[in-house]
C-alpha cells in the first residue's frame, strides 16, 4: 500500500497516486460541468452564482494531501471544463493551473488534526480564499496593465478595485462557505479514513491536539508566492494575444446548444467510474 499520504514524499508519482490524480481530474471536471448549467444573477454589476462546488476537490486534496492531488483540480476543470467544451484560452488557462495547486496544497498541510472541526473549517476557507485572493490581484493588474489611459478617466481604477473587492466577498460568501465549508464539514469526516484504502493509499492520522501551525511549509508558503507573478506574467501574455497565445474555440456550445454540456459531465462521470472500478480490483 502506498504511504504518500503519511510517510512519503507528497511529490512521488506511483501507480495509486495516478489513479487518485484521474479521480479527482474527473470528479472535479464533473463538478465544473454541472456548475456550468446553474442560473446566474445580476445585481447591477456583479454577476452571483455558484463558481463551483468547490467542497469536493477541497475535500478530495485533504483526504490525500498530495501537490498531484492539489494539481488534478485545474486539469480537470480545463480538459473537461474548457477543452470539451471547445472553450481552451490558452495562456488564459494558466493562471488556475498554477494558483490552484499551490495554494490548495499549502492549505492542505495545515490540517494537522482531521477530528478537529474547528481546524478543517478554516483550512477548507484559506484554501478558497488565498486562490480567489490572488485571482482577484491578478484580475486587477491585468487590468492596469491592458488600459494605458486607465488614470484618464476619473475614479475609474478606484472602481475597479470596489467591484473586484466585493465579487471576492462574495464569492467567498456563496463559494468559500455555503458551497465550501459547510458540505466540507460534513463530507470530510465521512471519507476520511475509508476512501484512502481503497485506492491503496494510507489515511492521514494527524495528531489530536497538533496546531496547524506544526504543518506549516515554506516550501509550499514559497510556491504560492512565485506562482502568483508567473500567473499574472501568463494573464497579461493572455491579453495581449499574439502568436505565443495558442487558443482552441470550435465553439461547441453555439454550434450544438447547451444540451452539449451533457457531454463533459458524461464523460468525465465515466472516467471516474472506471479509475474508481480499476481501483477497487487492484491489489
Amino acid at each position: 500500500m502506498s504511504t504518500s499520504t503519511a510517510t512519503g514524499s507528497r511529490f512521488d508519482l506511483g501507480k495509486h497516486d495516478m489513479m487518485v490524480f484521474i479521480l479527482i481530474m474527473s470528479l472535479t471536471g464533473l463538478q465544473n460541468a454541472i456548475t456550468e448549467i446553474l442560473p446566474e444573477f445580476s445585481l447591477g454589476p456583479l454577476e452571483l452564482g455558484v463558481g463551483e462546488f468547490v467542497f469536493i476537490p477541497i475535500v478530495l486534496v485533504l483526504l490525500f494531501r498530495t501537490y498531484w492531488a492539489a494539481l488534478a483540480v485545474p486539469v480537470g476543470e480545463i480538459v473537461f471544463g474548457e477543452i470539451l467544451l471547445g472553450e481552451f484560452d490558452g495562456l488564459g488557462a494558466m493562471e488556475g493551473l498554477l494558483l490552484i495547486p499551490v495554494c490548495y496544497y499549502f492549505a492542505a498541510k495545515l490540517l494537522q488534526d482531521p477530528e478537529n472541526t474547528t481546524q478543517l473549517a478554516l483550512v477548507v476557507f484559506l484554501a478558497e480564499a488565498l486562490e480567489e485572493f490572488f485571482a482577484m490581484w491578478i484580475d486587477i493588474g491585468k487590468v492596469y496593465v491592458g488600459v494605458e489611459e486607465l488614470e484618464a478617466v476619473p475614479g475609474l481604477p478606484e472602481s475597479i478595485l470596489v467591484l473586484e473587492g466585493v465579487d471576492f466577498v462574495t464569492q467567498m460568501v456563496i463559494t468559500g462557505v455555503v458551497f465550501g465549508v459547510i458540505p466540507a464539514l460534513y463530507l470530510y469526516p465521512k471519507l476520511h479514513g475509508k476512501i484512502e484504502p481503497l485506492l491503496g493509499m494510507e489515511p492521514f492520522t494527524g495528531e489530536r491536539g497538533a496546531s496547524m501551525m506544526s504543518g506549516f511549509s515554506i516550501t509550499a508558503l514559497a510556491a504560492v508566492l512565485v506562482a502568483v507573478p508567473l500567473a499574472l506574467a501568463a494573464e497579461a501574455a493572455s491579453e495581449a494575444g499574439g502568436a505565443i497565445n495558442v487558443i482552441w474555440e470550435p465553439e461547441f456550445l453555439e454550434a450544438y446548444g447547451q444540451q452539449f454540456i451533457a457531454v463533459p459531465i458524461v464523460v468525465s462521470a465515466v472516467v471516474a467510474a472506471i479509475v474508481w472500478y480499476r481501483a477497487n480490483r487492484s491489489p
